[in-house]
């Protein structure tokens, strides 16, 4: 499974097609589903109709749209639970590749004739699904009670109103070997940037490569961006400053992330640019690669590849000595659960989701998928989840680079990183990307 998948340099439109990504989400879009009423618990903000409480049966045959074919056989199984419970109705699976739902779902789900219960990536896709008003308001429902209120932000419009419900919780930094570290010495993992540069180069001294960074497919090898960010940048909203011309790629604390990729050239595998995510994920899997610079969402991937030895998360912590870093690792939280505003039969979706929501059964989904989720509650008996669910409570930055909309300046920003990672000057790489995040500005 990838969380993204966004190559780079491809035109806008190929990007637009393929991407996955987008920032936090600040466009308020009012959108009411059927059966509403004034009122409700809604945010700061101006007032909206909000429905209120779901409080009649699931009687009807909806569609859930989503593009997690891995999760099928285990959605299906709760899908089966739900209907036995509610005579009548229903549950199909629509199920899309992600790079199709990410470029297609609007088109497909506005009419409501698909997804009565439907999904979507945190950041652009959701911001533009609720500018079309797809999102029925979910301010009024008890259910979102059971979300933990900091992952929920993703969900929300500009006013503070609740139209989706993060589902899923994935820490967007690399997985690491605990064997292959604890022989090099760091059965803890470094806490500054000079222990981090001496992990690399005594793994690599025992003839390890150090870090599997799959640069072929940039929606994977971004997430490194967010561990180099976290501690660098000046301020929280940093990556929304390089958007709104606030701040530039060429300032020195960018220049000094840009400088930390160029120190980490010797540490990735050779002809990285060209590796694609599977066999980075291999390469980590047999143990030739110490980490691997993705996020826990990989977990299971390498699990399916016969991976047996323990897994840790181990982000590089970019300060100097001595130094405490403002965060201590980075998280996204997506798979936004919603309901259509065109669906005909509200009162099952509501339902449906509802059900995915309650504790019980989000344990066993978080279980059969091995994804930590947003839902209070959850038990994890996953050994990978127990081990990493410490992370829950760390204090961990919400994903910078979602910070940024634009997905030319994304690109623009990521790829100067990319470009260091692989040979060009930061000085260089960093004039070059602020050209094009000046030429969108312009635009």
């Amino acid at each position: 499974m990838t969380e993204h998948s966004r190559p780079y340099g491809l035109s806008r439109r190929g990007l637009l097609r393929a991407a996955a990504v987008g920032g936090t989400v600040a466009t308020a879009a009012a959108c009411a589903g059927p059966g509403t009423t004034r009122g409700g618990r809604s945010g700061a903000g101006a007032p909206s109709d909000v429905p209120k409480p779901v409080s009649g049966r699931a009687d009807a045959r909806i569609s859930f749209a989503h593009w997690r074919a891995e999760d099928k056989k285990v959605l299906a199984e709760l899908i089966g639970d739900f209907t036995a419970r509610h005579r009548g109705s229903g549950v199909q699976q629509d199920i899309s590749p992600a790079q199709d739902y990410q470029a297609n779902a609007l088109q497909r789900l506005k009419s409501g004739a698909v997804g009565d219960v439907l999904t979507a990536f945190r950041g652009a896709q959701f911001a533009d699904m609720l500018k079309a008003g797809l999102f029925t308001e979910l301010s009024a429902q008890t259910f979102a009670d059971h979300y933990m209120p900091r992952h929920s932000r993703g969900g929300r419009d500009a006013a503070g109103r609740l139209f989706g419900l993060p589902y899923q919780l994935v820490f967007l930094m690399p997985l690491a070997n605990g064997d292959l570290l604890e022989k090099a010495g760091y059965a803890d993992p470094p806490q500054d940037w000079d222990g981090y540069l001496d992990l690399c180069d005594k793994l690599k001294s025992r003839g390890t490569v150090p870090l599997a960074w799959p640069g072929a497919e940039p929606g994977n090898a971004g997430q490194l961006f967010n561990s180099m960010v976290m501690n660098n940048a000046p301020h929280d909203d940093a990556c929304a400053r390089i958007e709104s011309g606030k701040a530039k790629v060429t300032d020195d604390w960018f220049l000094r992330i840009l400088g930390q990729y160029a120190q980490l050239r010797p540490f990735v595998q050779r002809k990285a640019a060209g590796t694609q995510v599977e066999p980075a994920q291999q390469m980590f899997a047999r143990g030739s690669a110490a980490m691997l610079a993705t996020g826990s969402y990989h977990m299971a991937a390498v699990r399916q590849l016969d991976a047996e030895f323990p897994i840790a998360l181990v982000p590089p912590i970019t300060v100097a000595k001595g130094e405490r870093p403002r965060y201590v690792g980075t998280h996204n939280a997506t798979f936004i659960l919603g309901v259509n505003a065109a669906s005909k039969h509200a009162t099952t979706a509501l339902r449906f989701v509802e059900y995915l929501s309650t504790p019980s059964v989000a344990t066993r989904y978080a279980n059969g998928t091995a994804q930590h989720l947003t839902v209070t509650g959850v038990t994890y008996e996953n050994k990978d989840l127990r081990d990493t669910q410490h992370w829950l409570e760390k204090r961990t930055m919400l994903a910078p680079r979602y910070q940024i909309e634009d997905i030319d300046m994304l690109n623009a920003v990521e790829g100067a990183c990319a470009k260091v990672l692989t040979g060009t000057s930061p000085g260089k790489a960093a004039e070059a990307a602020q050209r094009v995040v000046d030429q969108r500005r312009r635009k």
